[in-house]
């Protein structure tokens, strides 16, 4: 029977929740909005499946030699509409082209993040770009298995702890699945979003209209606004650096626990393909660099390479020198540090104060940020 008396050992993949013969899973938001696993013992009878399919319980090393790739969507458009270099649309192409299904994170209508599938490729649109917050799986895995048994291709994304609790929960390989991550800093709560998100339209005096966290209009790939409209045409739009749930996510105020403490980045993953932002690409491959998005591609299997492979015709692609790949990405294999006022944050954030107010307080102000580095380096060079 599984149980949480560590959240930090609990990414909230949801693969004890697939499993379960009975029903007897259940999963429960905490008081920090992300989801932990509660057990009906009625309904359990100790098969022990729940524990048997946990990715940090069964955390899986394995030797493999990835390989890295620059690359660029030759399509402008779709390149524009994507986080980075629009790869993920031609990879999830492919597999719909055969006949295949696509599974990722994308926005309901509240603007809540799910895992769902879809089987077009006019439906792939909004499961481009990042999300930055925690997708609730809820039964997908349940339902890739289902088009797995059909011997249809299925091409599963997500972050690389539900890469690894699918693996889990399917117990055997399957020639059919293709499996992608991503290079995760670590996941914000939905509770945080939710706050943030009736904080904005409260200004706007609207609801939510259309929402991305890495637009790019106006600006470069590498200095994304946040672009929020709402229903009365009005719209917020900032750069990342200086919106206030950017800086709570980046500086680790809204992270889950197991983030801070990640079994997940590692060089050898366990995925087919891992998709990212391929940032340093100017000081790697300059010719690559126009300021629209570049991808890193980092090829985990025989099957990914095949996978990227087919896809080349598509693309601008060189390989590059994996540890030179991963050099700007240190997110792929060093975990996020927790922040010692995230507690602080989730306690007055449930106490309803102002959300702007809120991360100001649990946040060291700019300059004294700098004051401290200077007298740092002036230590360190003495």
């Amino acid at each position: 029977m599984i149980n949480i008396d560590n959240k930090s050992k609990c990414c909230g993949c949801q693969a004890c929740y697939n499993i379960c013969p009975k029903d007897a899973i259940e999963m429960v938001a905490d008081e920090k909005g992300f989801k932990y696993p509660k057990v009906n013992k009625d309904k359990c009878i100790n098969c022990g499946l729940c524990e048997k399919v946990c990715p940090i319980i069964n955390n899986k090393n394995i030797g493999n030699e990835p390989k890295a790739y620059a690359c660029i969507n030759k399509d402008e458009e779709i390149r524009k509409q994507s986080t980075s270099g629009g790869i993920f649309t031609l990879l999830a192409t492919s597999i719909i082209n055969d006949g295949g299904v696509v599974f990722g994170a994308c926005f309901d209508d509240n603007f809540g993040v799910h895992h769902t599938y879809c089987e077009t490729v006019e439906e792939l649109t909004k499961y481009r770009s990042s999300k930055y917050l925690q997708s609730d799986i809820g039964l997908s895995y349940k339902k890739a298995k289902e088009f797995l048994d059909q011997g249809r291709k299925v091409l599963f994304t997500g972050t690389p702890c539900q890469i690894e609790a699918l693996r889990n929960y399917l117990g055997k390989e399957y020639d059919n699945l293709y499996l992608q991550d991503i290079i995760c800093h670590g996941v914000p709560s939905p509770l945080v979003w939710e706050k943030y998100k009736a904080y904005r339209e409260d200004k706007a005096n609207a609801k939510t209209k259309s929402m991305s966290f890495r637009s790019k209009k106006n600006t470069t790939w590498s200095s994304y606004n946040i672009d929020m409209e709402f229903d009365n045409n009005s719209s917020y739009v900032i750069n990342h650096n200086d919106d206030v749930y950017m800086k709570a996510f980046l500086k680790h105020l809204s992270l889950r626990e197991s983030c801070t403490d990640c079994k997940f980045k590692k060089n050898n993953r366990l995925s087919d393909i891992t998709l990212a932002d391929f940032w340093g690409i100017k000081n790697v491959k300059p010719e690559l660099d126009d300021g629209k998005g570049t991808s890193l591609v980092v090829v985990n299997s025989k099957k990914g390479q095949e996978l990227v492979d087919r896809i080349k015709d598509s693309m601008i692609c060189q390989e590059v020198e994996f540890e030179k790949a991963i050099s700007g990405n240190p997110s792929f294999n060093t975990t996020s540090r927790a922040n010692p006022n995230s507690d602080k944050f989730f306690s007055e954030l449930e106490e309803g104060q102002d959300f702007v107010d809120i991360v100001n307080q649990c946040l060291p102000k700019a300059h004294i940020t700098k004051k401290i580095k200077r007298l740092l380096r002036k230590i360190i060079n003495r």
